[in-house]
């Protein structure tokens, strides 16, 4: 079961691996990435920051959307953290299992517009935030658990 489907380009860090996961009550961070998933070097640091007794599992989209549609995730309580809003909507388009995604961590790149002080967004993924929308996904931000989640809509 997805505790929680967050956006984080930083993807496994402190604030994921402790706070989030423990006010999720969290039982495994699933990282769907791409590139990651490939990169050996990579991988093995993000397992680095996982709580122990936490499991971690790393897989490309379309492997993810896969495991999520196959019921054997249903057993875990899984934050599932991506890189980027799109990866984010092609789980959404891929699964019937998203009902909302965190949007925690954008950077402030060049052509992003500021959201709040931690989610920066090009016009390319606030179309895709408002597909998700359209979709019936609820999307807010929300740096940390002890911050007030601020739906986006009334943002962008």
């Amino acid at each position: 079961m997805i505790k929680l489907l967050r956006v984080d380009e930083r993807l496994v860090h402190g604030q994921v691996a402790l706070a989030w996961t423990n006010s999720l009550n969290a039982d495994c961070i699933f990282v769907v990435n791409d590139a990651v998933r490939n990169d050996k070097l990579r991988l093995t640091t993000l397992k680095m920051a996982v709580p122990a007794g936490v499991k971690f599992v790393s897989k490309n989209v379309e492997d993810a959307i896969d495991a999520l549609n196959s019921g054997k995730t249903d057993k875990y309580k899984m934050l599932v953290v991506v890189d980027s809003v799109v990866d984010a909507l092609r789980i959404a388009e891929g699964s019937s299992v998203v009902e909302s995604v965190n949007l925690g961590n954008m950077k402030n790149l060049e052509g992003r517009r500021q959201l709040t002080p931690s989610v920066y967004a090009s016009d390319e993924e606030i179309a895709a935030i408002k597909e998700l929308l359209a979709r019936g996904v609820e999307v807010g931000c929300q740096a940390v658990p002890t911050e007030a989640n601020v739906p986006v809509e009334t943002l962008i």
